[in-house]
């Protein structure tokens, strides 16, 4: 029994949802989102709430029930709410700078790295002296968003002596101790 898959999703005001066979299309005030839905999951309309169903107990399909609704309800909530990450940029003379839809980021390698970031999702940049600059990403679909955040990181992962590199913010960094402390 799916406890995922069996709770409503919550449709708000100004969000409009639209079932045409296997597509959804979620409509709000941010943006538009589309998603393809297996047959396998019956999708249901009443009193602003979207109720979700399967055809069989079978284990995948038990695990496409939970998925499509989790999936909706991210769709829901980022056409009305929107998603927002953040990254800090941890190290000396580590940098980042946005503009418009480039971001610049100087990681302490030989040339700086230029990213043209996918024109669904804004970027900022916010550097004050004395602090590691913040990478701010907002969008409405949370897979983009995760999905850009996941490639700046990948630029220059935290390492665990020092913690310099990309990280995001409260993301706790296990540290080792160096070769000092063998003595």
């Amino acid at each position: 029994m799916s406890r995922i898959g069996n709770n409503p999703v919550t449709i708000p005001s100004g969000v409009e949802v639209k079932i045409d066979k296997d597509i959804v299309t979620v409509k709000g005030p941010k943006g538009e989102l589309t998603q393809k839905i297996d047959d396998c999951v019956k999708l249901t309309i009443e009193d602003g709430q979207i109720s979700f169903s399967r055809v069989s107990d079978a284990p995948d399909h038990r695990a496409k029930h939970g998925l499509y609704r989790s999936l909706l309800n991210n769709m829901v909530i980022g056409v009305s709410e929107g998603f927002k990450l953040q990254l800090e940029v941890v190290g000396v003379g580590y940098r980042a700078n946005a503009n418009g839809q480039k971001l610049e980021l100087s990681l302490g390698y030989s040339h700086p790295f230029v990213m043209e970031i996918a024109k669904e999702v804004k970027v900022s940049t916010e550097s004050v002296k004395g602090k590691a600059p913040i990478i701010t990403l907002e969008s409405h679909d949370k897979q983009l968003v995760g999905q850009v955040a996941a490639k700046i990181r990948s630029l220059r992962k935290p390492e665990p002596y020092k913690g310099k590199g990309v990280r995001f913010v409260g993301e706790e960094i296990r540290r080792k101790a160096g070769k000092a402390a063998a003595k």
